[in-house]
């Protein structure tokens, strides 16, 4: 529904934006605060056989869900470029 893709959260969503970048996979996961949403990411990567996930959430905050997602794709590629697999530890 309408509410549940506006209001639902984190956690990868089939509609969620998501994109490869460097061998990791982004899945924007927005979170809603009010009427903004709260910059979110999920980050994985398949490391030594095994799919490795981390949750990435920021303390920025959007007015919209379409630029929140940008933002999140955009930090999370920031966080891959700064610190690669060890954001898996």
């Amino acid at each position: 529904s309408l509410f549940k893709k506006l209001f639902g959260g984190g956690g990868s969503k089939p509609d969620a934006p998501s994109e490869t970048y460097k061998d990791f996979r982004i899945t924007a996961t927005p979170i809603a605060e009010g009427q903004a949403f709260r910059v979110a990411a999920t980050i994985e990567k398949e490391v030594d056989g095994k799919m490795r996930r981390h949750e990435l959430i920021r303390a920025d905050t959007m007015q919209g869900l379409e630029a929140a997602q940008v933002a999140s794709i955009g930090k999370a590629k920031q966080v891959i470029d700064e610190q690669g697999e060890r954001i898996f530890r």
